[in-house]
């Protein structure tokens, strides 16, 4: 049985060495795009080994709620990561027609690992709730609040404001101490009372992660259940290429008869060039000089547009004959009859 036993904790440690490198790769690779083939190809990886894990730890019952953190063997404090390292890989995946059952995947896995922290007493910080909000509460209508619920809103959202900025100090603070106890430990220079601080620390830093993704995953839960389907596309969700729009077809606004009778309704005779281009295209072809042209409505023929010039040059001289005729009298009211044709008197 011990024999076993040892057997079996040796494969778990395997298997976790394993996730564990497959996921420093990833997050220090140099990949252009998550959605790339060696990248995903790691991801399945990492998932596999690190589900096969978990469900070793399951099966040797590592953990208790029961039990205080003092009763935890050293060499069995590595194991707590394995549900937020779990929750991290899962959500490396880019398949968005299964986005949803990701995010909800990841959540469950980062909800067990603070569960677990929280019941050892690892870190103070309040448990989010078991599940992801439903859609309504952020996608819902708004709806009228009275002051006193608005400036409630306002202080939980100073309050978790403030919370995260008090997060963000102590994980930066819990990484610096990581990276300097880092070497001894990978060496195997550290004793069993540095090493246990150093997986109390990882297990606070991914504590400070995991509330950080939960966080992140609600809002993107609620998102996607707000427009009710997930469209399946086969891009990655942080790709750089993106799906170019057709351009629209042109489309114009008939106003009236003759514009009509011109540009058609709309469809699907469009215009092809503007007036101006017409006319510059028929002066080059010396079909019009550059003189300017008399306005030729749609349809007029040459002797109807030449009797409508004669018209108009007919009600031109009109008026410039009555005009002269006035100027006329005004001038004979102020000029006697032989007023200036005294010459040829003697």
């Amino acid at each position: 049985n011990m024999a076993e036993g040892a057997e079996e904790g040796q494969k778990l440690a395997e298997l976790l060495a394993m996730g564990w490198q497959l996921w420093e790769e990833l997050e220090t690779g140099t990949a252009p795009s998550s959605g790339s083939a060696d990248v995903q190809d790691k991801v399945r990886q990492g998932l596999d080994v690190l589900r096969r894990a978990n469900s070793m730890v399951a099966q040797l019952d590592l953990f208790s709620e029961n039990e205080d953190l003092e009763e935890i063997a050293t060499a069995t404090l590595k194991y707590l990561l394995l549900p937020a390292l779990l929750g991290a890989m899962t959500l490396k995946q880019v398949d968005l027609s299964k986005r949803l059952e990701h995010l909800e995947s990841a959540r469950a896995h980062f909800w067990s690992f603070l569960k677990l922290c929280k019941s050892y007493g690892l870190g103070s910080f309040h448990l989010p709730p078991a599940t992801s909000p439903p859609a309504e509460e952020g996608a819902g209508s708004p709806t009228r609040r009275s002051p006193a619920a608005a400036q409630a809103k306002l202080v939980a959202m100073a309050s978790s404001r403030q919370a995260k900025i008090e997060r963000y100090k102590q994980k930066k603070e819990l990484e610096n101490r990581l990276a300097s106890m880092k070497n001894s430990v990978d060496s195997g220079q550290a004793d069993g009372e540095q090493m246990r601080e150093f997986y109390i620390l990882q297990t606070q830093k991914w504590i400070s992660t995991s509330l950080e993704e939960i966080e992140s995953v609600d809002q993107e839960i609620v998102i996607l259940r707000s427009r009710g389907t997930v469209k399946q596309s086969s891009a990655p969700p942080h790709g750089t290429s993106r799906q170019v729009r057709p351009p629209m077809k042109p489309f114009i606004l008939t106003q009236d008869v003759v514009q009509n009778k011109v540009f058609g309704a709309g469809y699907p005779s469009l215009p092809v060039m503007t007036v101006d281009d017409w006319y510059d295209q028929r002066r080059r072809q010396g079909v019009v000089s550059g003189q300017s042209t008399p306005w030729r409505a749609p349809g007029l023929t040459d002797e109807e547009l030449q009797k409508q010039q004669q018209e108009k040059k007919e009600e031109e001289d009109d008026e410039e004959a009555l005009q002269k005729a006035r100027n006329r009298d005004d001038w004979k009211d102020t000029h006697p009859r032989g007023y200036g044709n005294r010459h040829n008197m003697g």
